[in-house]
């Protein structure tokens, strides 16, 4: 269904640089992101969500998309089967409430700053249509997760791609950032990046936010933040209007196919950024995914168990990869790893494919380098078995 405006967004949207024609285009990607929360149509998808190295096989290693390898934490997946038999309801317990002040506590934040979503790609789906416009574009790392390019392609919003800093660990170049695009609307940091799970530093995010131009919003995305040491950019977001720090428990918690994110921010840039449509998306959330998430995120023991398990499985996986000689990206804190073929890498993944191991996608500006999960030791352990085989 598409979104009808008020006549007060009509007259926002006009003065910030959109034509009637690209009122269209906005209410389609806001319409997108609330039916579907991370699936985007290929019109405006900047890489296909279909690739031929995926065969079909059921009993294949899944180390492709940067899921978990294994579900929720116990106790807090027993209280989401336990909250299906009141199913019934659309919200019992005040779930709602209980997951907000459970996330403000552990963060230390307002429970005013904290707004959950079915995923965290659909707030970020708005963020291009809420803080750009045709006259001021979107800066993000090259490579990154690619949401915000197909957001800002889909608008015909001005995008501006700055390579990683190979000289600083591949982390996000945020002056370079800045003198790309000096006037930009928003500046974009996955932290740690995906693809490549490297991290930047939260002084450099600290700089590009009191860098950047004063009504420029700096988005940072830190659904891989749980399996890094590295220190979150939430507490940026007190005292300022301009920064907004999104999260998932599509990750380390294993919630992928339960839907359920957070952002953080001050209520005056949340109001911004529901000001098309109100809450109603956000106010009819999955009982279960409620029930799950905020037990989980004070599962202290679990989350460090979990990061070391997954930090183990990556070494072995780097420790392998270095004695074939086969290079990679190094530094990542997050469970992905970039892997360089020196070949294209499409076919590197159909190779894969064929041993019944999906491994990810490429990036345009390296085509000869794939994503690669890292899953369970188990699963990692068949994916070094089968590069084996491939490179005998």
């Amino acid at each position: 269904m598409a979104t009808v405006f008020s006549k007060e967004v009509e007259d926002d949207l006009r003065a910030r640089g959109y034509s009637r024609r690209q009122f269209g285009r906005i209410s389609s990607l806001l319409s997108v992101g609330a039916a579907f929360g991370s699936l985007m149509p290929e019109a405006f998808a900047a890489a296909p969500r279909k690739d031929p190295g995926f065969v079909g096989h059921t009993d294949m290693i899944r180390i492709s998309t940067n899921e978990c390898w294994t579900g929720p934490f116990p106790s807090p997946a027993a209280a989401g089967q336990a909250i299906v038999l009141q199913g019934n309801r659309y919200e019992p317990d005040h779930l709602r409430k209980t997951l907000i002040e459970t996330a403000a506590t552990v963060e230390g934040v307002p429970v005013g700053n904290v707004l959950p979503w079915p995923g965290s790609s659909e707030p970020l789906l708005r963020t291009v249509i809420c803080f750009c416009s045709p006259t001021r574009g979107v800066v993000t790392a090259n490579p990154t997760y690619e949401a915000v390019w197909g957001s800002a392609e889909w608008l015909r919003t001005k995008l501006t791609r700055v390579p990683l800093s190979a000289a600083n660990n591949y982390a996000t170049d945020v002056r370079a950032m800045l003198r790309a695009d000096p006037n930009a609307g928003m500046y974009y940091i996955c932290s740690p990046n995906n693809p490549t799970g490297t991290v930047t530093s939260l002084e450099d995010i600290q700089w590009l936010a009191d860098n950047k131009p004063k009504d420029a919003v700096l988005v940072v995305d830190e659904a891989y933040i749980h399996f890094s040491t590295a220190r979150s950019a939430i507490p940026l977001t007190q005292g300022r209007d301009d920064v907004l720090v999104l999260r998932t428990f599509s990750k380390l918690f294993g919630m992928a196919g339960l839907r359920l994110g957070l952002t953080f921010a001050s209520p005056a840039l949340h109001d911004r950024m529901m000001r098309f449509d109100g809450e109603n998306l956000i106010s009819m959330l999955s009982v279960v995914a409620m029930a799950v998430g905020g037990p989980s995120l004070v599962e202290k023991d679990m989350i460090l168990q979990r990061r070391n398990d997954m930090i183990a499985a990556r070494d072995m996986t780097l420790a392998h990869l270095t004695r074939r000689n086969i290079r990679f990206i190094p530094g990542s804190q997050a469970n992905m790893i970039l892997v360089d073929w020196k070949k294209p890498a499409p076919a590197v993944k159909e190779a894969f494919a064929r041993q019944k191991i999906e491994i990810g996608r490429n990036w345009p500006i390296w085509p000869t380098m794939s994503r690669v999960t890292i899953g369970s030791m188990r699963d990692m352990e068949g994916f070094c078995a089968a590069l084996d085989r491939i490179m005998a």
